[in-house]
């Protein structure tokens, strides 16, 4: 399939104005058909490039997206042109072994730095406070501003939270009706957004605006002026409020939170400026939330799927650990990875790729691809050698990793344990997805009924 090898030197009209993001998260389509059923039909048979809606409006029929990126991987390309952003030149890498070389390739860029003018100075001016972190630079800068990171996010460390997350999930729980129907995704949203907040010692009372901010910070760039405009108010709002934190932070003493370890590195060690201090926070608090959450949600919606695992997992809350593993294979809440950036003319998967190229790694797709996992459709919690690519892969695996799988292995054995005859309130096919402009996938709602909540046990939480 023939790479368009075009290159915009200046902001391209239609990526200004292609696809208007609207409140509720979806992406006005574009087409009058199936936005989904036009992009398989281009990947497969028209040798144009996907449509921004394969990213932003898929079709949201249950098990879609997933038979989409498998008729990607039947073509025998594994990568695919894709207009996304729109204008730019951009491919999406659809197979497990590419995905796997793309991950490590040196002449992929993670830094803003090396994207096209347009892009780069929009992002500049619209939400700077995201691009002076860990995740949009390489080495050595990558190396300088993760290493104190991920120091205070090492297993060990992660393990000893456990107690406190138990508390915190039983809490929640507690704080339910004792029977009834309730929106999981309620739980799913409060309970990293509350553990993340602690490790930070960030008030708990600011959640609301975080996570607002979050939403808009987590699509950028947006498509059209409006939603754009949110995003900067967005940006200044969230640095304004952290540099405020910082201050009272250094005026009040440091303590043992995250924070107060991040600002010894900055004003002892010179580790970090006090911008990359701010964009770091604010990777921190945005994937720290968003990420768990649709692990929750993802996760819980496949047990619902798939009753037989459900009872496994509620017969054998041991196996909470491979579980989780399976959940991010299955329906990873991050389903494509972050910016990059082709630094020359390349060639991968056999595609050509111009300089200055983006490239999309679907994670959703590799984790599904049958040369890699058997049975890939298949949820199975008792999977073993899961090498999936949720978290990403080599040096910018997700650092927040061993968190997310600590909160993930607590919550979802208590939510079985503690709901009696918890099940799904709705039929499977009326779930609601969020696709938007973000990496991220996860459910607008999932309605769930249970007939008792029962006492926590005192034990977990030691």
């Amino acid at each position: 399939m023939p790479a368009d090898t075009s290159r915009p030197t200046s902001a391209p009209a239609t990526a200004r104005a292609a696809v208007p993001a609207q409140p509720d998260g979806r992406g006005a389509p574009a087409h009058d058909g199936d936005p989904a059923v036009t992009a398989l039909a281009a990947a497969t048979g028209g040798g144009d490039r996907l449509p921004p809606e394969f990213f932003t409006d898929p079709d949201p029929a249950p098990g879609a997206t997933h038979a989409a990126n498998a008729g990607l991987r039947a073509t025998g390309c594994p990568v695919h042109p894709i207009n996304y952003p729109p204008g730019g030149d951009a491919y999406v890498v659809a197979d497990y072994e590419t995905a796997l070389k793309g991950f490590s390739d040196p002449r992929l860029s993670k830094s803003v730095d090396n994207a096209p003018a347009w892009f780069r100075d929009f992002l500049k001016d619209s939400s700077p406070v995201l691009i002076r972190n860990m995740i949009t630079a390489d080495a050595p800068e990558h190396t300088r501003l993760r290493r104190l990171v991920s120091r205070a996010f090492v297993p060990r460390r992660m393990a000893l939270l456990r107690p406190r997350i138990q508390e915190i999930t039983d809490e929640l729980i507690d704080a339910l009706p004792e029977s009834g129907e309730v929106d999981l995704m309620e739980f799913a949203f409060t309970l990293p957004m509350r553990v993340i907040c602690e490790f930070l010692g960030v008030p708990i009372e600011d959640r609301p605006d975080l996570h607002a901010w979050g939403y808009w910070l987590s699509g950028a760039p947006f498509a059209d002026e409006e939603s754009n405009r949110k995003l900067k108010v967005a940006s200044d709002s969230i640095e304004q409020y952290l540099i405020g934190l910082l201050d009272r932070r250094r005026a009040e003493g440091l303590g043992d939170d995250l924070v107060s370890i991040l600002l010894r590195a900055a004003d002892e060690e010179d580790v970090f400026t006090n911008d990359e201090l701010v964009s770091t926070l604010v990777l921190l608090i945005i994937a720290g939330h968003k990420t768990t959450a649709n692990l929750i949600g993802n996760g819980m919606q496949a047990l619902f799927r798939f009753p037989d695992q459900l009872e496994l997992l509620r017969s054998e809350p041991e196996l909470a650990e491979p579980a989780v593993e399976e959940f991010l294979r299955f329906e990873p809440p991050v389903y494509r990875g972050t910016l990059r950036v082709a630094t020359e003319d390349m060639e991968l998967g056999g595609c050509p790729i111009p300089r200055e190229g983006f490239v999309h790694i679907l994670m959703d797709s590799a984790n599904r691809d049958p040369q890699a996992f058997e049975d890939p459709d298949r949820l199975d919690i008792t999977r073993t050698a899961n090498r999936h690519f949720a978290f990403g892969h080599g040096a910018h695996f997700c650092v927040g990793a061993p968190l997310s799988r600590v909160e993930g292995s607590v919550a979802f054995p208590t939510l079985l344990r503690r709901l009696s005859g918890l099940e799904l309130a709705v039929p499977h096919d009326r779930l609601e997805w969020v696709f938007d402009n973000s990496t991220s996938r996860g459910l607008k709602r999932l309605p769930v009924r249970y007939t008792a909540r029962l006492a926590a046990d005192a034990e977990q939480a030691h």
